[in-house]
Formats: C-alpha cells, sequence, structure tokens
C-alpha cells in the first residue's frame, strides 16, 4: 500500500514538473499596471493561466498579454500588453524618443494603465528571447473566469508611402 502511494506521488510530481517546465502555470498578478483587464479592484487580485506553448517560437501579436523577464531585474516576471512588434513605429508615451520604430528581434510593450506601468516607455523595446509565455485565461477568482482577448489598446502609426519618421 505504501509502496503504490510513493509511486503515485512520483509519477504524479514527474508529470505535474514536466506540465509547468513544458505547457504552463498558474501565477497571481501583483500591482495595478494592467488595469482594468487585470486586477480590475484593488483589493484582489487575478491568477491567470500562463501558456509556454505558445510562447515557444518567439513570435507575438498585438493585443496578445505576455509574460517576460523584466529588462530590468532577471529575477523579476512582468506581465503586460504588445503594442507594436518588429517593423512597427510606435508614437511613445513619456519614453526619451516621441517616435521608435521597433528592430528586428524586438517588440514593443505596455501596461493597459498605462500612466501606472513600468514597461518600454521606460526601457524601451524589448528583446524577443525575454519572452516566457502568454497569459491565456483568468482562472480566479471564479467571477472573473474568462479567455484573455488579444484587443490593442493602442496601434502602431502607419505611415503613407512618401511619408517617414524623418518626415
Amino acid at each position: 500500500m505504501l509502496k503504490n502511494l510513493l509511486k503515485t506521488i512520483f509519477y504524479g510530481g514527474a508529470v505535474g514538473i514536466t506540465f509547468i517546465d513544458y505547457v504552463g502555470y498558474v501565477a497571481r498578478v501583483e500591482g495595478q499596471s494592467m488595469q482594468p483587464t487585470l486586477n480590475p479592484l484593488s483589493d484582489e487580485m487575478d491568477y491567470v493561466f500562463l501558456n509556454k506553448l505558445k510562447a515557444k517560437d518567439y513570435t507575438v501579436s498585438r493585443g496578445e498579454i505576455v509574460c517576460l523577464i523584466s529588462p530590468k531585474d532577471a529575477q523579476q516576471r512582468i506581465i503586460k500588453r504588445v503594442i507594436g512588434r518588429e517593423g512597427d513605429t510606435i508614437h511613445t508615451i513619456g519614453y526619451k524618443e516621441k517616435y521608435v520604430k521597433v528592430p528586428k528581434g524586438h517588440f514593443w510593450i505596455e501596461g493597459d494603465h498605462v500612466d501606472n506601468s513600468l514597461d518600454s516607455n521606460t526601457f524601451g523595446p524589448v528583446p524577443l528571447g525575454l519572452l516566457t509565455s502568454k497569459a491565456t485565461y483568468i482562472v480566479w477568482p471564479p467571477s472573473r473566469w474568462r479567455m484573455l482577448s488579444s484587443e490593442s489598446v493602442r496601434q502602431p502609426i502607419k505611415f503613407g508611402k512618401n511619408e517617414s519618421l524623418s518626415s
């Protein structure tokens, strides 16, 4: 009986670790930077499913909510929305340059509550290599269960044929 219990715990642990390492995990979202999408009430925290499989090829779409290693602190993970992809021109909010063309291999991220967010407006375009996962569902509290949509709050700038950053 004890042998079967230990065997179940061992295999269950192995499956659980494999799932977390390759598929994803649930994480608590702290702070107000993604309000109102995440943590709309200051006294409650959302828990989201972070899907590693959807991030394994390091491609992002505008509007997706992603988790990444903070460019300021490698020990910290941050959750933000993708505003621009490589080649997009972004009208920044408080960044050192008014317009930024997102370089190859990078993306531009912002919190939905942009006035209360440490994001690309602080540290600039982010290397795609810092992407760890994509937030796909709110799983807690039960009243907020839902799939997270890829709505984009802000759009990159589209220039006409004869326009550019220097025009």
